[in-house]
């Protein structure tokens, strides 16, 4: 073949196009795909320049697909390790990566019908990458609108547009996210791990239960679904950690105590999601809603309910012996209240919500013994804390006055992290507190530069403020927040904390539409409960996911209400996806 031969575009074509067979994003087919340098004419001397020619079509290949400029994606290389990696620049960090300037002088270097046969390439590379689902079609340049088109006609394609971006959208997310949780069964076995999570999804779409969809299969003669016990069988085995000889049995996973190798199961369960994440963050990269936004994340604890009493007889305090471990009491010690107990770390503010990492939690509750295993708050906010920074590059840590703890702000400080939350107990009487600095003109204040200590020795120092509690029976009372910022010194700076400390509540939000997702189940098999809410959690992603980028294909902010509803997407998910493909 020729130099510059309009063939060399179709052979890069076809070679993405296997790619895409088998690579989950579109970077990977990049990162993979044969460039047939010799073939191609580039003017610059290769012994002078800090990218040489493969390297630069490659990030012109991609670029192109993207719809990006070279000041766009010049931006976008000094932004992300994983981009550049991508197209195998020889570089060592960041700093370095190849600038508009660069971009530009490679582009002006090669030859006319080089340049050509990369734009073909590029090209037919986007259209087979959105067949093959490697990217969404919403983050490529969009046709040209019909000008001639009429107002009924536009909106009718509109609607239609949306529709079939939802469907795609759902597509895309099902794709990247299920395949990750696998069951381990034999090869043999009649229900595909697709269709269980499948039928998952339906569940938590009626907030049903596996026994309840199972017998609704039953009955309709549905083929893709499943018994109650084979779908419980094969939840179980998803949480069920391998082993060299054997699976693990019910019996085997629990120690003399009767505490359930929690970290073993976990470790399981969140291999499967943090890959499923891995994949749904991954997917837009490039247009990437963590880009130029402060990053920042909420932690908290949710329940899911358990209505049975873990007393044998109440008054005289005698528990009943083989009342679940993982099981917690509330706060209050409710005797109609407790429950299993979950902590997540999800993205808020300005950030698409997309929850981080799971983690179960154990408190000692009322019935246990005064050992009874626990987990500490500053090792559960650090394994949270590790998950997280997997994934994105954190600011700042959000938390609710639970985590008031020397420990946990510790743990924050020590990855140089800012930390904001409330204070457990509120005052009325700051102006007696010492070394208050109150503000000249507002109805704040602030005590800086308070000590925290770790090991008997100070580790660092935060800033309490005190902002007047909005509450026509709370005159005078004070809301009091702890933050380890630089510095607070206006009440501009102190209204910006507790503002921003506001947006927190996306994570109460999303633990309602958690809860929403869970099947009800009467099982005490951790197996069960843990897999339960982390698929629900998955669900929940997915659905940010599709909302996310239905936005984009639709010109929406991503702020905005959600598109579809979280009962419409889960149902989207598992029934309708049936007919799709």
């Amino acid at each position: 073949m020729p130099r510059d031969d309009p063939a060399v575009a179709e052979s890069i074509v076809v070679h993405a196009e296997t790619l895409c067979e088998r690579e989950d994003h579109l970077w990977d087919v990049i990162n993979h795909l044969s460039i047939p340098v010799d073939l191609l004419t580039d003017h610059r001397d290769q012994g002078k320049v800090d990218f040489g020619t493969e390297e630069m079509v490659r990030a012109h290949l991609y670029r192109l697909i993207r719809g990006f400029s070279q000041n766009e994606f010049a931006t976008e290389l000094g932004k992300s390790a994983s981009l550049v990696k991508s197209f195998n620049f020889q570089i060592r960090n960041l700093e370095n990566a190849p600038s508009q300037q660069d971009l530009s002088y490679a582009k002006c270097s090669f030859s006319d019908d080089t340049w050509e046969i990369i734009e073909e390439a590029a090209t037919a590379i986007r259209r087979v990458a959105v067949e093959y689902d490697v990217i969404s079609e919403y983050l490529v340049p969009s046709p040209p609108e019909d000008e001639g088109e009429t107002e009924e006609e536009r909106q009718k394609s509109n609607r239609e547009h949306k529709r079939e971006s939802t469907q795609k959208a759902v597509k895309l997310a099902r794709k990247h996210a299920l395949p990750e949780f696998v069951t381990g069964r034999a090869s043999n076995r009649q229900y595909d791990d697709i269709e269980i999570l499948d039928q998952f999804a339906r569940t938590s779409a009626k907030n049903g239960s596996a026994h309840a969809e199972g017998e609704i299969g039953y009955l309709l003669n549905d083929d893709l679904t499943c018994h109650g016990s084979t779908f419980l069988r094969a939840i179980k085995l998803i949480a069920t950690p391998d082993d060299d000889s054997m699976q693990l049995t019910l019996d085997s996973i629990f120690e003399e105590n009767r505490m359930p190798r929690i970290d073993a199961i976990r470790d399981e369960v969140m291999k499967a999601f943090d890959g499923a994440t891995d994949n749904i963050i991954n997917s837009i990269r490039g247009d990437d809603p963590f880009d130029e936004r402060k990053t920042i994340a909420a932690i908290d604890i949710t329940d899911d309910p358990f209505t049975v009493s873990p007393w044998l007889d109440r008054d005289e305090e005698i528990p009943k012996p083989d009342y679940p471990r993982m099981i917690n009491g509330y706060v209050d010690d409710d005797p109609k209240k407790q429950g299993y107990k979950y902590a997540t770390i999800t993205l808020v503010g300005d950030n698409a919500p997309i929850i981080l990492g799971v983690e179960p939690y154990k408190q000692n509750s009322k019935w246990e013994e005064d050992d009874a295993p626990s987990y500490p708050k500053g090792d559960l906010v650090e394994r949270l804390l590790d998950r997280a920074q997997e994934f994105v590059d954190l600011d700042e840590v959000l938390l609710d006055r639970g985590f008031y703890a020397n420990d946990v702000y510790a743990a924050i400080e020590d990855r140089g992290l800012t930390y904001t939350t409330p204070v457990p107990k509120y005052t009325d009487e700051y102006e007696n507190i010492e070394d208050i600095k109150a503000m000249d003109d507002a109805d704040m204040a602030v005590e800086p530069d308070v000590g925290f200590w770790k090991d008997g020795e100070l580790q660092h120092k935060a800033h309490f403020l005190y902002v007047p509690v909005k509450a026509d029976d709370a005159d005078g009372n004070y809301a009091v927040f702890v933050t380890n910022r630089d510095s607070v010194d206006t009440a501009g700076e102190i209204k910006h904390v507790v503002n921003q400390y506001r947006r927190r509540w996306d994570i109460e939000n999303q633990y309602k539409t958690i809860v929403e997702y869970l099947p009800r189940t009467s099982s005490t098999d951790y197996r069960v409960r843990l897999t339960n809410f982390v698929l629900a959690a998955l669900i929940y992603n997915l659905w940010r996911l599709t909302d996310y980028l239905i936005k984009v294909a639709i010109d929406m902010d991503v702020r905005a209400p959600p598109v579809l509803t979280a009962k419409t997407f889960a149902n989207v998910l598992g029934q309708y996806l049936l007919r799709l493909g």
